[in-house]
């Protein structure tokens, strides 16, 4: 694809804080912003947890986690929105446009997210057109009605169309919008209606595993929304090690998010049994930081050599 090159104006004035190590502890309480719920707990659990799980493994299980290639299509970017709210640019248009491209570039999927207003979804829908290329498609549970108008409008650019089931807990979005948790039959009719494959997302407490049982979807994306939503507190790695097996029983494909930082941290995804990861903060901070090339450089030291 044509190169497409950004870099952050001098009067942005973006809301990460650029810390050293990307691990919640330098963001806490920023709500909107960059931070997680509950002084930032889980977002703090979901980073600690994969180098840790790595270092209290074997020998013979750290080999095996190091010697698992990491490719550019094993990388989504996670699906953002709120990038005036929640990241500082200046006009949420600014944001989709170099944050896609770097995917693309990078040989990253896209996924893209929806919110309130409609012009969240409308602006990165629009940025995936103008790329000429296909993204995973992430709505939050809204009535019926509104997700059907969203099914149309991405319908010819969609590879597959899913819902955040959790984000009715999303704290900063409580008094802006009427979300739902939806049942089997509404998850069910989501599908009918949409005719492309489905995703669920926000799989993180044992309830979403019988969701998944009941509906068997695509894809289910072990997240607890960077530490975002008002749920059980933990690690999506410790719920990957012990529900991974159970969700591939109910679906093709486990995705997980949430803490992944390093190549390290994918690989341990991976050896757990996720088919791919997506990361967010650790994009972004780059992007803001750098613009489009620091964002391609970051994502091409994730990959095997």
């Amino acid at each position: 694809m044509e190169c497409f090159s950004w870099v952050p104006g001098e009067d942005e004035k973006f809301k990460c804080r650029s810390c050293k190590i990307c691990n919640g502890l330098g963001c806490v309480g920023q709500l909107p912003g960059m931070g997680g719920v509950s002084s930032s707990e889980n977002f703090i659990e979901n980073c600690l947890s994969w180098d840790l799980f790595y270092k209290k493994s074997s020998v013979d299980v750290q080999k095996k986690i190091n010697s698992i290639t990491v490719r550019p299509e094993n990388i989504g970017i996670a699906p953002v929105t709120g990038a005036v709210q929640n990241i500082g640019f200046l006009r949420e248009s600014d944001f989709y446009q170099p944050y896609f491209a770097a995917a693309c570039q990078a040989g990253n999927f896209i996924c893209v997210g929806d919110g309130a207003p409609d012009e969240k979804l409308q602006l990165g829908h629009k940025a995936v057109c103008s790329l000429n290329t296909k993204a995973y498609y992430f709505f939050k549970p809204y009535p019926d009605e509104i997700l059907k108008r969203r099914i149309d409008l991405v319908r010819e650019n969609a590879i597959a169309v899913g819902m955040d089931i959790d984000a009715f807990n999303i704290v900063t979005m409580r008094n802006q919008a009427h979300l739902e948790y939806k049942t089997r039959e509404q998850v069910e009719a989501f599908r009918a209606y949409s005719k492309l494959p489905i995703m669920l997302k926000g799989i993180f407490t044992q309830k979403d595993i019988e969701l998944c049982k009941q509906v068997k979807p695509d894809i289910c994306v072990v997240s607890n929304h960077g530490g975002r939503v008002d749920t059980q507190k933990g690690s999506t790695m410790d719920f990957l090690l012990k529900n991974a097996e159970t969700l591939h029983s109910c679906c093709s494909q486990v995705w997980v998010d949430g803490g992944i930082r390093t190549k390290q941290d994918i690989q341990s995804a991976l050896y757990l049994g996720a088919d791919k990861v997506l990361i967010a903060r650790g994009f972004i901070s780059r992007l803001i930081k750098g613009g489009v090339k620091a964002m391609v450089e970051y994502s091409n030291s994730l990959l095997s050599n």
